[in-house]
């Protein structure tokens, strides 16, 4: 009896195998999901650092995807704005999500969670951004779910694959091999911005509380929550029986 590997068994499943996604180009591998999944597929933005390379690539090859946006409620004003401006500028059909309790509300009643350690930090991005980003998942009626991680941003994507299953749904990321240089080229080209705070020594963009400059001597990863965690909560287990994610 044969013995199928991971990637026969890929294919009889109608998916492509790791080898033949790594040979596309990334605007081929969205075109790719996009034909198998039509509107089953859809992405998220944090309108982070270098989020104008996917969203302008996602964008020429499915104009309508739906891009969720979690609003955690702590976003620098210079992030709304960027978001203001390039979902004007690529005619984004934004789908905006806001956690169920407001953060004055959680302030009151659970403190400054992001500076409880490693507990505080993961209840904080559970009610923050793991919730609401669940719920836009099962209204949208997504299956795929496409980010635009890379292995270069931190040790903890080094290994990532280019599609992952998390619970029920499928994770896509179709630039997870380009380098910082190949972000830097593409933006270049189609004269598309960085986030404005990179002008200010950030090279990583999150809620205001927990997010630093880089200094010298620092890693990229430890600017986000003071180096204790890198990782949002959003691409990892929710831990929950009833979620999507």
């Amino acid at each position: 009896m044969s013995i199928l590997t991971q990637e026969m068994v890929k294919e009889k499943a109608g998916l492509p195998s790791e080898t033949k996604l790594r040979a596309m180009g990334a605007a081929e591998r969205i075109a790719w999901a996009y034909s198998r999944y039509g509107d089953k597929l859809a992405m998220s933005t944090s309108f982070g650092m270098q989020s104008a390379v996917l969203l302008h690539m996602a964008t020429r090859v499915h104009p309508e995807i739906p891009v969720i946006f979690i609003d955690t409620g702590y976003l620098f004003s210079e992030t709304y704005r960027f978001a203001r401006d390039l979902t004007r500028r690529l005619d984004l059909n934004l789908r905006k999500y806001h956690p169920s309790i407001s953060a004055a509300e959680q302030e009151a009643l659970h403190g400054r969670l992001w500076e409880a350690g490693n507990s505080g930090i993961g209840q904080y991005n559970f009610v923050r951004k793991v919730e609401p980003m669940n719920r836009a998942l099962q209204e949208l009626g997504t299956e795929v779910w496409m980010a635009g991680l890379r292995r270069a941003q931190s040790s903890t994507r080094k290994h990532l694959k280019l599609i992952i299953h998390q619970k029920r749904i499928m994770e896509f990321f179709p630039i997870i091999d380009w380098t910082d240089e190949e972000v830097d080229n593409y933006l270049k080209e189609h004269d598309l911005p960085y986030h404005p705070l990179r002008d200010q020594g950030y090279v990583s963009v999150g809620d205001t509380h927990s997010t630093s400059r880089l200094l010298v001597g620092m890693r990229a990863e430890e600017t986000r929550f003071n180096g204790v965690k890198r990782e949002c909560g959003l691409h990892e287990p929710s831990g929950r029986l009833d979620f999507q994610i």
